[in-house]
């Protein structure tokens, strides 16, 4: 309970999230089918989840309320003992698991530092899968990530194509109207009907690759820390609008990706404040680790 408290604490100093990940949240994801695995050794570190005690521990699985020590407890007394406890069940989706059943015995392993657990395992398949360290928004964010690859069909049109991750939800449609707008001035330019697959194809080989390109090219997520490429895509095609109206002709991706770093990209007084807050995540963190 006092390791709990103190984790509980550092989360809170770095203004990051302490909580399990309720299994609900996982509907974000669009699962499109759920198979049975069996029993396998699983390990107790890609555990991020619980589908109903998710209130009941943190997200290293220290308890965070006195209900549970009697519980706790008397799994530890059993392992003292030697006798052998039922696996527990979970449900697998991508490299991570969520508890059905059993997240005392998580616990219990969590504070002890056993590496693996056997467990009963049904998995679920997702587009996006989750990782550990995501929150309710990273699963919100990679939900709508896979609705737009649902809907554009780009892992079969561009199987190798670059992640499209942004770092806030609501993004999505944006690229939607972005594919529109190609579709039209594409039939327009070309006196024909173009097809939704042709227009996505299109926009991502012509414009979203050209601009990620650019932005790789100048080093700009550099001058925006915690911010994605698809993030910075969306607004340097601002900038570029801003530019072209301005100059009365498009003035290309290059030309707006140097422009919008030039002059957007953070100040020396706000970039030393990341700095700044970067090095209390560091020592807040060091500290926990010192704890443990």
């Amino acid at each position: 309970m006092r390791r709990a408290w103190v984790h509980n604490v550092l989360h809170w100093l770095r203004g990051e999230s302490n909580e399990l990940i309720p299994f609900e949240a996982i509907k974000e994801l669009k699962p499109i089918g759920e198979h049975y695995v069996g029993i396998q050794t699983i390990p107790v570190d890609a555990i991020i989840g619980s589908v109903d005690r998710y209130r009941d521990f943190d997200d290293s699985y220290l308890p965070k309320s006195e209900h549970n020590v009697d519980r706790w407890v008397n799994i530890r007394r059993l392992q003292l003992e030697g006798k052998s406890l039922p696996v527990i069940q979970v449900y697998k989706v991508g490299e991570t698991y969520f508890v059905k059943d059993g997240n005392h015995r998580v616990s219990v392993a969590a504070l002890e530092g056993q590496k693996f657990i056997d467990a009963e395992v049904i998995e679920l398949d997702v587009i996006v899968p989750p990782e550990r360290g995501d929150v309710l928004k990273d699963l919100i964010i990679k939900g709508e990530y896979a609705k737009f690859l649902i809907e554009t069909n780009l892992e079969s049109l561009r199987p190798d194509h670059v992640e499209i991750m942004f770092s806030t939800p609501g993004r999505y449609d944006i690229l939607i109207d972005h594919i529109k707008t190609r579709q039209y001035y594409l039939g327009l330019n070309q006196q024909r009907h173009v097809d939704w697959h042709e227009a996505v194809c299109s926009w991502y080989d012509k414009i979203y690759s050209h601009m990620i390109l650019e932005i790789r090219d100048s080093n700009a997520l550099e001058s925006f820390k915690r911010r994605t490429e698809a993030d910075l895509y969306l607004w340097m095609m601002d900038h570029r609008y801003f530019l072209t109206e301005q100059h009365g002709e498009d003035v290309g991706s290059k030309v707006a990706t140097e422009s919008y770093v030039k002059n957007h990209s953070p100040s020396l007084t706000e970039r030393i404040k990341m700095r700044f807050s970067s090095l209390w995540v560091w020592i807040t963190r060091s500290l926990e680790r010192s704890k443990r």
